[in-house]
């Protein structure tokens, strides 16, 4: 699949890259897993003298002696003696970037909580002394949201503040899918769209997936989906285990329960029994999985509140997979595919509801755009749309037919 939209992110990069040849600069890319941060960076680096470091779980001595050998062959200077440590290899590659322009790609750098946590207190120190001389392109990418927030965004860690950039990555647009879609499939339907967004929710990976499988309408792609060696069946796990740890099991029931229509915390703790506030707290802000969702105009502190999956996948996921995994440990997956079937009509309508919602505000033509319901649940307004400087309103019922 060729490499598509990006064009903000690559312009911003670029713009870093021309600053670092006169000034050290530390950018850190985060963004769900598969959403595509490595293959950006890798563009974003391919005609730049670039040194990538993979950080995969093991010995420090055996990380060093890889990194070693990609500096002798990348950047042709030797190094006299073994380096034992990252700390020992970060103050070379600084020392050198005092007198040569490069890039250094540091890939799932939120690992060296496993490898060695002293190597974010020894990175701190290293940059601070020399970072007025260095010309070094530091980029920092890590999929594990949740630990990348807290090495960079927690005061309390040594590299709080000390990034000059921050790259979110987030997946493609509705004008990119329909780019996609147009260049592989162009006799695809709305309802062929709606799936495609449905499913992939503009994650690079899985509309990779759908693309390689030529997979573009909603019976083909379940078929990808819900087959015996499917890499989707287990991809919620994949991409939030790690980020959960222990408590996993509860915070998979809180996102099923989201993404079944109980969306209300009122709702969530009868079923679970216990409190939850603190886990859809860290849900929203910790992890970026979930958000808050007001009636159009309502206080900030009001009660009138559910909560809603921002991930079209793991939202999918959590609804069909994670609720009958039972049947899918079975291997019985015609009959997730007969609920799927039963049940897609009224799901989808909700994600239909989303699909508006997102193209109102690529339009710009609106400052506040959401739901609106009473006090009751009795009166629902799918989207309202309000432009407050021209004074005009649009009110929205979506509806699949």
């Amino acid at each position: 699949m060729k490499f598509y939209n990006r064009e903000s992110e690559l312009a911003l990069l670029d713009r870093i890259e021309n600053r670092s040849v006169d000034t050290a600069q530390m950018t850190f890319v985060v963004g769900r897993r598969r959403i595509g941060k490595t293959s950006l960076l890798i563009k974003a680096t391919e005609k730049q003298n670039m040194l990538y470091f993979f950080i995969a779980k093991k010995s420090e001595i055996l990380l060093c002696a890889e990194f070693t050998e990609q500096l002798k062959e990348r950047l042709q200077m030797p190094l006299f003696g073994e380096i034992k440590s990252f700390k020992e290899l970060f103050e070379f590659i600084i020392e050198v970037s005092k007198n040569r322009h490069f890039t250094l790609f540091i890939d799932e750098f939120q690992e060296f909580y496993s490898v060695n946590p002293a190597v974010f207190s020894d990175m701190q120190n290293i940059w601070d002394s020399n970072k007025q001389d260095s010309k070094l392109n530091l980029i920092l990418c890590g999929s594990v949201y949740s630990l990348m927030a807290k090495i960079f965004e927690n005061s309390k860690e040594p590299l709080f503040g000390k990034a000059t950039h921050r790259l979110h990555l987030k997946g493609f647009d509705l004008a990119t899918l329909k780019s996609i879609l147009n260049d592989y499939s162009p006799q695809y339907s709305s309802e062929d769209l709606l799936a495609f967004y449905l499913f992939t929710g503009g994650v690079a990976k899985y509309v990779e997936l759908f693309v390689q499988a030529r997979a573009f309408s909603l019976t083909d792609m379940l078929h990808l989906i819900l087959n015996e060696n499917s890499l989707f069946l287990d991809e919620g796990k994949h991409v939030l285990i790690e980020e959960f740890g222990k408590e996993y099991g509860n915070y998979f029931s809180i996102l099923s329960l989201i993404a079944s229509g109980k969306t209300a915390r009122v709702e969530i703790e009868s079923i679970m029994e216990i409190q939850t506030g603190g886990f859809l707290d860290r849900l929203e802000k910790d992890f970026g999985l979930i958000k808050k969702v007001r009636p159009i105009f309502s206080k900030p502190n009001s009660r009138k509140l559910k909560y809603a999956i921002e991930d079209n996948f793991l939202n999918f996921w959590f609804r069909f997979i994670y609720k009958y995994r039972s049947a899918v440990e079975m291997g019985n997956l015609d009959y997730l595919k007969e609920i799927i079937s039963r049940d897609y009509t009224t799901y989808s309508g909700k994600i239909l509801e989303k699909y508006f919602t997102e193209r109102l505000k690529a339009e710009k033509k609106y400052n506040i755009i959401g739901p609106y319901w009473d006090g009751k649940n009795q009166n629902e307004i799918d989207i309202v749309a309000i432009n407050e400087l021209d004074k005009i309103v649009l009110f929205a019922e979506v509806k699949r037919n």
